[in-house]
């Protein structure tokens, strides 16, 4: 089984993410999504039809978005079957 394909999303603390963003916007040229993340498009390359997207999301740093985390940062996965990726680490004896 195949378990990770990518990098899903990259999300962090700031102490203003409203200004941070527009910061990356004006010198960077990102450009935000509706709900505020900056969305970098690629394609598969077995699938070229395919749209995907990459999250990259600063979240004030007061957010309770990464709980029961305490760090400052949170790296999300693409995976093609998560269940059954799920169901294979429990196999191997990762604690989920």
């Amino acid at each position: 089984m195949k378990k990770v394909k990518g990098i899903g999303g990259i999300f962090f603390k700031s102490k203003d993410a409203t200004r941070l963003n527009a910061r990356y916007s004006k010198h960077l040229g990102f450009r935000q999504a509706d709900n505020g993340a900056i969305l970098f498009e690629w394609r598969n390359a077995d699938a070229p039809e395919e749209k995907n997207y990459t999250a990259w999301a600063p979240f004030n740093d007061t957010t309770k978005y990464f709980e029961p985390s305490h760090k400052d940062y949170m790296i999300n996965f693409r995976v093609e079957d998560l269940e059954g990726l799920l169901a294979e680490l429990k196999k191997e004896g990762v604690q989920l």
